[in-house]
């Protein structure tokens, strides 16, 4: 890795180096030069060092998003120690959080810049049963009637 990352930064450099060494090698009377030749290698150059670059930050940004996930993997993804049982706005800002901690549970106050701890339960509270999805019979029903609904608007 950081063999490649020293790559990819000495690349640009050999550019660099024969700008710098043409005009000190050039003799005093340099030959007239075609202005559309000369205009095309410095056009050259400036393409080769832009696109030099661009694979420069291209390779960087690869290279981050390689560690990244490989930190990622490293880290347990089981095993949360805090869980959200419950939340409540009490307004535009304001909530009220129920959270777990171990066999802990402890209300919370969230307003904006500040988390204040309001109570420590005794009792832990049950988590409430997961809401039951509608029944086919329901769910036709429901169709039922908005198709009534529907046909007697038109």
């Amino acid at each position: 890795m950081g063999r490649l990352l020293t790559l990819l930064l000495a690349l640009p450099l050999p550019a660099f180096a024969a700008q710098t060494l043409a005009p000190a090698a050039a003799d005093p009377a340099p030959a007239p030069v075609a202005v559309g030749s000369a205009l095309g290698g410095g056009m050259a150059a400036q393409l080769t060092q832009l696109m030099l670059g661009l694979l420069l930050v291209i390779g960087v940004i690869f290279a981050l998003a390689w560690v990244l996930r490989r930190v990622q993997q490293a880290t347990p993804h089981g095993g949360q120690v805090i869980e959200l049982l419950g939340s409540r706005a009490l307004g535009p800002r304001d909530r009220l959080v129920l959270v777990q901690v171990g066999s802990e549970q402890i209300l919370l106050g969230l307003s904006p810049g500040r988390i204040a701890p309001l109570h420590v339960l005794q009792h832990p509270i049950e988590k409430p049963a997961k809401a039951t999805t509608a029944t086919p019979e329901f769910a036709q029903r429901l169709m039922e009637l908005l198709g009534k609904d529907h046909k007697d608007k038109h």
